[in-house]
């Protein structure tokens, strides 16, 4: 084949790809396989090779462009929310979010904990978990699949699940274009991007965003990020690609404190959140990243070989808790190198498998005192003197040096995975990952936040600890899919997945093991050319899960609970209305215990256990469910209206109180498309409900809030070309 050829056939490819991530799963006539033509949509993440959902022994989400470029995008929960089985919420609005996946994540108090994230195929999520997004240009995703829990073959040490984020393609030459938005709260948004194929071996793509929002209805709660990103694509003789991206991040987020209960109900009755008492008011982070990514394919006959090499380097400015982190710079260097040979095995067969390497240095990274703080005079019980105990913080500043710190964290992982077809309706997946994780932690400290005290305690002499911890992995797979007909197929799978500890969390309770959920799912899918269906129903055990502790003073502690048991069902489906109306109604019910628990309560200095066993698990609600109607003319008119609601939820782990949630907080889009121009109109909380996205009780009742977004309206303007 010519390259002429190849190009366009590659060209036509993608467009095809696109076309079909983003029709919505439309419907058919009840009659099945009769002129049904059903459409269904290509996922990549679960098995790692490109399949319909429909085949997909797993509960898969996918978030198609269409619905992307509904959103104002400046978080990606704008895409995300609405998701059965999964709660994502945001503090700042700009690239923070906390997500959680069929329970897993809620122990984080920031961020996102337990779930893999993958942008184009690249790990987001550290060795020990934790998640950043701060480096994702929302404005240039193509689309989002969310594989909820264990058994993704890109899953290491993740036992919620796994989130890709795609981009645009750099073969993607046809989507140009400018876009500017303004809006309340002094919201902007400048995106721009150029494509250009140089030759017919060749294509570039040149992406720029700009994000910020000053969130003037509260006090420190700006966010300001830029980003670049330069990506190039190679298409050789040999039928080979070539794709390489090479990006610059600079994210600014402002963290507001929490509230009292009293001060929540003035946020209630003013829309506006100021003079709280919370003790740390000026927590944030600040990063700059570069991100280099390469990723080769080449078919030999049957065998097409994957290999991927990423690095990315990063720093961060990040009040938190009681200290300031200060991190110089972090280099994180990885490989993936991937296979998938196609084969005979009782039918027509792919084989998956590959390694994975990854080491993420940190060198000096330092904690300080705040150093501009308010404070009061405070005689501890007992023979200890008198200290100045920190009431508030007043900036961010840096102060005396409390640690410093030399960090190194591998990954090694294997994984391969087996999917036969014996007949025409059947699938089977088998496969596994096993992964090698280790800790070599090093911290020199001069002194530390005392919780007790609430103030800072100087050491005579330096404190040395070492820790060097290894976990191994084995996460094993195996699912089935059967096809009912040309409409429904069902489908039953049991996977299982370790979950690792943070290193803060390794470095604060040494005696921390590793997670394992194993779960159990039956479910049933349907795609039509009018409507689409996808149920399931799981029962997910996890023993030794990783639970965080609230301690009277916020302190979190973390430790492991003996067993929980999580059970749920989801529902998610769409339909026509008519010609130009497609409605949306997503489900999920949530019934997630400690079988055995023995929460380690702190007073003074002493732990107590308490028995939870047989309480639920905190923040999760039983009932979660979004309704959606979307609107497209093919006059260029077109609306989105969305309603979510998350049901009540315990507040702490000894069920001693539930918070009452949030019914209905609505989402409207709407806008017009003529030619190459486009405008569009996005409302959050149109109805300006006051709600909190969270409510924790610790361990001595005292409760803490953090509000919800008051309404908020942005104006968007695209120019393709």
């Amino acid at each position: 084949m010519n390259i002429n050829k190849k190009s366009r056939v590659i060209k036509a490819s993608i467009t095809v790809s696109l076309i079909v991530s983003g029709m919505p799963s439309l419907a058919a006539d009840t009659e099945g396989d009769k002129g049904s033509d059903p459409v269904d949509t290509i996922s990549v993440t679960a098995s790692r090779i490109a399949r319909g959902t429909k085949e997909v022994p797993a509960a898969i989400s996918v978030i198609d462009s269409k619905r992307i470029d509904a959103e104002q995008m400046n978080n990606i929960k704008d895409a995300i929310r609405g998701t059965p089985g999964v709660l994502i919420e945001s503090k700042n609005g700009g690239y923070d979010s906390r997500l959680i996946i069929r329970g897993a994540g809620q122990k984080a108090n920031y961020g996102v904990r337990e779930i893999m994230v993958i942008r184009d195929g690249v790990p987001m999520t550290d060795p020990d978990s934790f998640s950043r997004f701060d480096f994702i240009d929302t404005q240039d995703i193509e689309r989002i699949e969310i594989t909820k829990g264990p058994g993704s073959l890109y899953g290491s040490g993740s036992s919620g699940g796994t989130i890709q984020i795609i981009s645009k393609s750099v073969f993607d030459v046809d989507g140009n274009r400018v876009k500017v938005g303004i809006g309340e709260d002094g919201k902007e948004n400048l995106h721009f991007r150029y494509s250009q194929e140089l030759n017919d071996s060749n294509s570039i793509l040149l992406t720029g965003s700009h994000r910020a929002a000053d969130n003037s209805w509260r006090e420190w709660n700006k966010f300001d990020t830029q980003q670049l990103s330069l990506k190039h694509g190679l298409m050789l003789d040999s039928g080979a690609t070539l794709e390489t991206e090479l990006s610059y991040s600079q994210a600014d987020m402002q963290l507001p404190g929490s509230l009292t209960e009293s001060e929540f109900e003035t946020y209630r009755s003013t829309g506006e959140q100021r003079n709280t008492s919370s003790q740390w008011q000026h927590s944030g982070r600040y990063s700059t990243i570069w991100f280099f990514n390469t990723r080769y394919e080449q078919e030999y006959g049957d065998l097409t070989f994957k290999p991927r090499f990423y690095f990315n380097s990063w720093d961060h400015y990040h009040p938190v808790t009681g200290a300031i982190n200060d991190n110089p710079g972090t280099n994180v260097f990885g490989t993936d190198l991937e296979f998938a040979y196609k084969h005979n095995l009782l039918g027509a067969s792919t084989l998956v498998g590959g390694v994975t390497a990854r080491l993420d240095k940190t060198d000096e990274a330092k904690k300080y005192q705040y150093a501009d703080i308010s404070t009061v005079v405070y005689d501890p019980p007992g023979p200890t003197p008198p200290v100045n105990q920190i009431v508030s913080t007043l900036s961010d500043r840096s102060g005396s040096l409390l640690s410093q710190e030399n960090a190194a964290n591998t990954l090694f992982g294997l994984f391969l995975q087996e999917t036969v077809r014996p007949t025409d309706k059947l699938t089977i997946d088998a496969g596994f990952r096993f992964d090698r994780m280790n800790f070599d932690i090093e911290e020199i400290a001069y002194g530390e936040y005392d919780w007790g005290t609430k103030s800072y305690t100087t050491f005579g002499a330096p404190v040395t600890t070492k820790t060097d911890t290894t976990f191994d992995l084995f996460s094993p797979k195996l699912g089935a899919t059967y096809a009912l007909n040309n409409t429904y197929s069902v489908y039953g799978m049991v996977a299982q997945s370790g979950q690792v500890p943070s290193e803060a969390e390794i470095q604060s309770n040494a005696s921390l093991e590793a997670a394992l959920a194993t779960n159990v799912e039956i479910g049933l899918k349907a795609r039509a050319r009018e409507w689409s269906v996808d149920l399931s129903l799981y029962r997910t055990t996890v023993t030794d899960e990783i639970v965080s502790v609230l301690q009277s003073g916020n302190q979190s502690e973390f430790q492991n609970a003996g067993e929980t048991l999580k059970k749920g069902f989801e529902l998610s489906s769409r339909v026509a209305l008519g010609r130009y109306f497609w409605l949306g109604a997503n489900y999920a019910y949530s019934d997630y215990k400690y079988v055995d628990y023995q929460e380690l309560v702190r007073t003074g200095a002493t732990l107590n256990s308490v028995d939870r066993s047989g309480n639920q698990t905190p923040f999760v609600p039983n009932h979660q469910y979004s309704l959606s109607l979307d609107y497209d003319h093919p006059s260029g008119f077109k609306a989105r209206i969305q309603a979510d609601t998350w049901g009540s939820y315990y507040m702490d782990s000894a069920n001693t109180e539930k918070y009452d949630g949030y019914d209905f907080l609505t989402s409207l889009m709407l806008g017009y498309e003529s030619g190459p121009h486009q405008v569009s109109l996005n409302v959050d909380n149109l109805f300006d409900k006051r709600y909190a996205t969270e409510v924790k009780k610790d361990t001595s009742g005292v409760k803490t809030y953090s509000a919800g977004s008051p309404r908020s309206a942005m104006l968007n303007y695209t120019y393709s070309f």
